[in-house]
């Protein structure tokens, strides 16, 4: 079992982490869109709003509705540098590196990918 597996087992186990779906409109845009540009969105978002060793206002800089990559970031636990330290031991206090961003996009992805595959 490779690691993103046990991180998604370890999610699935939580109350709070696998109540997360996309929304009808969610999946509209996601569909609408393409997963690639809804990805460069997501590094975006990673970039701007977790790459500094301490963002702004953080903890509460993912909103939780609005976009299908702030669902995926919630339901996946990388939604703020506290969540990336607990679940993915990525410290906070210091900058991103790319092999952190990197990892982080491929757990939204996977997460992105396994919602739109539940109603394939």
């Amino acid at each position: 079992m490779d690691d993103l597996d046990q991180l998604f087992d370890r999610l699935a186990r939580s109350s709070f982490r696998s109540r997360f779906r996309l929304s009808v409109r969610d999946r509209a845009y996601l569909e609408a869109r393409g997963l690639g540009t809804v990805l460069v969105h997501a590094r975006d978002f990673v970039d701007q709003r977790l790459g500094a060793a301490e963002p702004a206002n953080d903890g509460k800089q993912t909103l939780y509705r609005g976009h299908p990559v702030f669902v995926a970031q919630h339901a996946t636990a990388s939604c703020c540098r506290g969540c990336l330290a607990k679940w993915h031991g990525i410290a906070k206090g210091r900058a991103l590196e790319e092999a952190d961003k990197v990892r982080i996009l491929a757990v939204i992805e996977r997460w992105l990918r396994e919602q739109t595959r539940a109603v394939d």
